[in-house]
């Protein structure tokens, strides 16, 4: 029989490896920073039209948000287009990745791979 000090020992143990691996992943940062990919993907929801459609109107907002997502986390605006909630919200990621280029951002990642698409 297994003494109630060993079960406490084990659990404690238990306890401290998963807390450390929560932690660990709260305090990464991937792609977007410290932002969440989703919380990434739904800041560009403005731009759900353009994203599905390319003869769409890239609204204002949509450009400066695409221009500020670029401007601070780059590779995170690739990140969202090739997620599974881009994909749900019916994105072509063939021609989300046209956006920075249909607004006229200049510091855009042109030439650069995302997933199998290219930045124009």
């Amino acid at each position: 029989m297994v003494s109630k000090n060993v079960i406490s020992i084990v659990t404690l143990l238990v306890y401290l490896v998963a807390s450390h691996a929560i932690f660990q992943q709260a305090s990464a940062a991937g792609e977007c920073g410290r932002t969440p990919i989703n919380g990434a993907a739904t800041s560009l929801s403005p731009c759900l039209g353009a994203a599905r459609n390319a003869r769409a109107r890239v609204t204002p907002i949509c450009c400066g948000k695409v221009n500020a997502l670029i401007r601070t986390a780059p590779r995170c605006l690739c990140a969202v287009l090739l997620s599974p909630l881009a994909g749900k919200a019916g994105i072509n990621p063939a021609v989300a990745i046209t956006i920075p280029k249909r607004c006229n951002i200049r510091n855009r990642p042109a030439g650069k791979k995302c997933g199998p698409y290219t930045v124009p």
